[in-house]
């Protein structure tokens, strides 16, 4: 297996002076603490922590202590308590998460009434369990504090019933002007069925879909080729050879949950399964999907539409017309593979350009795609909206031929590309009104406001899939005044039937009877899926089609394209804190968005990673260059951020930042303004569809911004043995190389049988009963950060906000590194690794021996333990942890101190954000999970295996009078990862999932730094890359930075 250099940073990479300095000063600052001989114990703000380190538990403190009076809070016992609940104990519902036309079926955990978790509906046979990190988190958004809580009418509160005059006796005054719903994608059946009688009672209206992340462009090339406006699904598990063109199927194209559980299957395998699926990339930026793919090759955004010919041409087998360089050479191999594997092979393109999904659509079909690994029988539902519709709305409505226009689900004031045309004609509009949930950019403008309930208020049904229908249900009583969207159009079509009645009833018409429905609305699903169906591809658009895609190529030196991040996504919810503190996977950057661009331009602007002093004074300071990105005569000034992987004339933006500050309290800058810039402005409309790339200009300033980048922030010290890879044709041949490594680095210590014994001279003890323990499949990890958040849910762990994240406070217990290789001045040499970081729990744990309180010691289960009432803050447990697991409150995050208004006063002096206070809003708190204490300042904290959810399995066993089984609880981090890359269980039973992953799985099982005698509890699979080589190009040698010489990719044959 090939030496290998994995590097988090370029100080890393180029083995700094600053990078070996920032390594050997583990804590950037001391505890701010005011000595007790200037002003005296009884002035002094230090806190019973800080007593006890630096006086211990003497007299003196303890009378200083007696005198301390906390604050008296008062518990108010119900005096009716609701009939079906037991205070402490859990009920469950089933129900679906649902933003825009995204649906995912969950079962929302309620505790005292009150919705605090949400985990995947295992019932669903497409989501199969699974979670996004957006899902994960959108609890939070239910106690979001900027949710409108009352109606309005000209931006003054009103009643329903005045408001509800006011408009049926407008909506009768707009004469010939045309009534339109504009809402994001509707997957509900029940809702489509309201919508259409309203627009029956109510003559010149329509309804008109649009999605802030538009797939029109699939939408209308199956139209074209098909006959089919329609997407259907796509079943990677079928797959050996899978190519991508820019789809970032992992975390946000499409349907993501569903895709990552099918893709994984085909990327795991074992001593008994030796193949694995083939995974081509071709992209401009490094994307998750791109990261994990086994060949990954680069090009111009605007070549998408060439790729996608050269592709079709090769595999029709004319060769790869139109490219050269490496790009021919990966374009042909792709190829290749395709032909070989036909049937078995798929295609998918992120573009949304019609012409390139005709080509795409003409490759799939060349290869036997259809009724294989693509499947009409249940086609996706959750992209309907047409761009060309929105674009012709605006146009009326500048026009004045739109009379009333009803807004739900949709944001276009801040999502549509030419949104000043929008607001502009929105003015022309005579009757305006928004159902949207807060006071954003488009309900600002409108003069009717009724906000809708958070879906876990609220009574549907979703169809994320055609015959996949999953059903909602609330799970609290409203917070607020609102009222749902239906109830609202019922009423003004003079339907009288309540809501919930009138869904009752849909569903009980169609299931048969009220026991049928029952029985759904227990499982929370529906399925009826239709059996496949048959579509004959026409070529005629083809030929057309490869002629626009060859002209597609720009000019110019930069180009600029528009993604999402897997956190904020389209910016729904962007004022959740959760979603902003998780570090994108790629950048590790949380709180802002921000212009990515290579290595090679980064020259340009005066940074040099290659040499140490100028990466070092790039990387090492939080505040970044500021250059200004010029598209369509639109300009957006934003920091650089270099990352290895990216096309050297490409910049990359994310959607989903640059709100407006009435969107909450998360989205404003400390600074001021708001937290990064709105990139919709930089899409266009090429008259079908909206482009999400575009030629541009850069230019430098001479400003910085602060970044908040978390990726230097942990470092192993040159330890090796943390991550491991080879590749599937070095597996192949010999099956056992990863233990045979094991077993060469551990032969002087009594090799891996007896390395636990003769590695240390310390005894070992016999482990009886429950041992806990975890693998985590390397292969499956995509970096999606479904798991961090669902941690961060689970635990309580706090947020902290940009300020201390920068100062290298965050507060992770679970964090995803990630690791290049390569050589990062040639983008098609960069292979990427994700690896889950977590408390390893080890048997030998270094951060055990160190703790002068024994604030953290070992269980008799395994697990590494926590006594936060003991702890007094030494940071010794952190200091000697070698995995940098350990978290340290530097600051009351959470309001867990006795002494109140803790926050406040370092929110005022700019050393705390204020979505801090947020977070401890007392709407907020209510999402807090009961069943685990909030840590206060000066304690540390870590992964504890969610002991609370194992404690409560064990108990629910031993009431059943049974040994405790795999099905009886799963940690967060387990539950909430759709593509099953964390195993967890007692590995003293032989018949559990962990000790089965484990036997199956011994010639690729490692643990990190398993050299050093740590003997962890989690295991690593080692990442097997479907490729004939490992990229080692510009690794250290000698002290020094190798570079290798790299093929230009940047420019080919248009």
């Amino acid at each position: 297996m090939a030496k290998k250099k994995y590097w988090q940073s370029f100080g890393e990479l180029n083995n700094s002076e600053a990078y070996e300095k920032s390594i050997s000063n583990e804590f950037k600052e001391e505890l701010p603490f005011e000595s007790v001989a200037k002003k005296g114990l009884d002035t002094s703000p230090a806190s019973r922590r800080d007593f006890l380190k630096y006086l211990g538990f003497s007299t003196a403190a303890a009378i200083a202590a007696a005198s301390c009076e906390t604050k008296v809070r008062k518990a108010i016992p119900y005096v009716n308590k609701p009939q079906d609940m037991v205070p402490g104990i859990a009920d469950y519902y089933a129900t679906t998460y649902v933003s825009g036309g995204e649906a995912i079926p969950v079962v929302a955990k309620v505790r005292d009434g009150r919705p605090i978790k949400l985990e995947g509906n295992t019932l669903s046979t497409f989501s199969k369990g699974g979670s996004s990190a957006r899902m994960q988190a959108s609890v939070l958004d239910l106690y979001d504090t900027a949710r409108l809580k009352t109606p309005y009418l000209n931006n003054s509160a009103a009643s329903y019933e005045a408001i509800d005059r006011e408009i049926k006796g407008a909506l009768a005054g707009i004469g010939g002007g045309q009534l339109v719903i504009l809402t994001s994608t509707i997957t509900s059946p029940s809702t489509k069925q309201v919508i259409a009688e309203f627009l029956a009672k109510n003559p010149n209206s329509k309804h008109v879909q649009f999605d802030a992340i538009s797939y029109s462009g699939m939408l209308l090339a199956n139209e074209a080729t098909f006959g089919k406006r329609a997407i259907p699904s796509y079943n990677f598990e079928n797959a050996q050879t899978i190519v991508s063109l820019g789809a970032d199927f992992l975390c946000t194209w499409l349907s993501p949950v569903e895709f990552q559980h099918g893709y994984s299957k085909t990327r795991k395998v074992n001593k008994k399964k030796l193949d694995m699926s083939k995974h081509y990339q071709f992209e401009s930026m490094m994307s998750t999907t791109g990261a994990s793919a086994d060949e990954r090759f680069t090009h111009r955004p605007s070549e998408a539409g060439i790729v996608a010919a050269a592709l079709l041409s090769a595999v029709n087998g004319q060769g790869a017309a139109g490219v050269s360089g490496k790009l021919k050479t990966g374009i042909e191999a792709a190829a290749k593979d395709l032909i070989a594997n036909k049937g078995k092979a798929l295609v998918v393109s992120g573009s949304n350009n019609v012409q390139v999904q005709i080509l795409v659509n003409a490759i799939n079909d060349a290869i036997g795609a259809y009724g294989s690994t693509i499947s009409w029988g249940a086609p996706i539902l959750m992209h309907q909206g047409i761009d060309s519709e929105m674009v012709a709305l605006v146009q009326d409505m500048e026009a004045g031929r739109v009379g009333a226009l009803l807004i739900y689900g949709a944001n276009p004031a801040y999502e549509f590309f030419d949104a000043e045309r929008f607001k502009k004609g929105l003015k022309a509009v005579k009757v305006s009104v928004s159902f949207n949930d807060r006071n954003d950019e488009t309900t600002q403008l409108c003069k009717y406001i009724l906000p809708a309930p958070h879906f876990l208020e609220s009574w549907g049904d979703a169809e994320p899939k055609a015959g996949y229908v999953s059903l909602i249900q609330p799970t609290i009583n409203p917070l607020f005044n609102t009222r749902p969207f239906e109830q609202t159009l019922l009423s003004w079509a003079g339907n009288t039937t309540a809501w919930d009645v009138y869904l009752k009833n849909y569903w009980i018409t169609k299931l048969g009877s009220q026991a049928n429905f029952d029985k759904a609305l227990q499982d929370g699903v529906i399925e009826t899926p239709a059996a496949e169906t048959g579509a004959t591809f026409n070529a005629g658009a083809v030929s057309q089609a490869v002629a626009a895609a060859n002209a597609m190529k720009k000019g110019g030196e930069f180009e600029v394209v528009v993604y999402q991040k897997v956190g904020v996504g389209n910016g729904k919810q962007a004022n959740n804190p959760w979603l902003l503190e998780l570090p994108d996977p790629i950048t590790r950057v949380s709180w802002d968005n921000y212009a990515v661009i290579s290595p090679v331009q980064a020259k340009k602007f005066g940074i040099d990673l290659g040499d140490r002093r100028s990466a070092d004074k790039y990387e090492v300071t939080t505040a970044k260059p500021v250059v200004i990105v010029k598209v369509h005569g639109k300009e957006l000034e934003l920091p650089i951020i270099v990352i290895p992987g990216t096309q050297d004339n490409t910049i990359a933006i994310a959607v989903g930042y640059g709100r407006d500050l009435k969107v909450g309290r998360a989205v404003q800058a400390a600074e001021g303004g708001s937290l990064g810039k709105n990139a919709y402005p930089l899409l266009s409309f090429n008259g079908s569809t909206i482009e999400w790339s575009a030629p541009a200009e850069m230019a430098a300033t001479d400003k910085v911004y602060k970044i908040a980048q978390g990726q230097t922030h942990n470092s192993y010290e040159g330890r090796e043995g943390v991550v491991r890879e080879i590749t599937l044709d070095e597996y192949k041949k010999e099956p056992e190389i990863i233990r045979n490594e094991r077993a060469a680095e551990l032969k002087n210590f009594g090799g891996i049988e007896k390395f636990e014994k003769d590695g240390t001279h310390y005894p070992v003890y016999e482990r009886p009963g429950i041992k806990w323990g975890m693998s985590i499949d390397l292969n499956s990890c995509f970096g999606c950060g479904a798991c961090v958040v669902a941690c961060h849910i689970e635990n309580n762990v706090p947020i902290v906000g940009k300020h201390e994240v920068m100062r290298y406070h965050d507060m992770h217990w679970l964090r995803i590194d990630r690791y290049f290789s390569g050589n990062p001045d040639d983008a098609e040499s960069i292979q990427t690794v994700f690896q889950p970081m977590l408390c390893q729990h080890c048997d030998n744990a270094p951060c055990e021996n160190v703790c002068p309180v024994a604030a953290t010691h070992h269980s008799s289960e395994g697990i590494n333990m926590m006594a936060y009432n003991r702890c007094i803050g030494t940071r010794y447990c952190a200091n000697n942890c070698p995995y940098k697991v350990r978290r340290f409150n530097w600051a009351d995050y959470t309001g867990a101190d006795s002494f109140p208004n803790n926050q406040q006063p370092l929110v005022d002096e700019g050393a705390l954000d204020d979505v801090v206070l947020m977070m401890n809003d007392d709407l907020t708190r209510m999402v807090l999970n009961p069943d685990v204490t909030v840590r206060s300042r000066g304690v540390m904290e870590k992964c504890s295996f969610c002991v609370q959810r194992a404690q409560a399995g064990k108990l629910e066993a031993k009431k059943q009078n049974r040994p405790l089984e795999d099905r009886d609880f799963q940690t967060a981090c387990q539950q909430a990862c759709s593509a099953d890359a964390i195993v967890f269980g007692n590995v003293n039973n032989t018949e559990s999932a962990i000790a089965k992953t484990r036997e199956e799985n011994d010639n690729r099982l490692y643990y990190a730094l398993e050299e050093i005698h740590t003997m962890p509890n989690v295991n690593y699979l080692a990442k097997v890359r479907n490729t004939h080589e490992i990229s080692n190009e510009g690794v250290l040698g000698g002290g020094e930075h190798i570079a290798a010489a790299a093929e230009p990719a940047a420019e080919h044959k248009g």
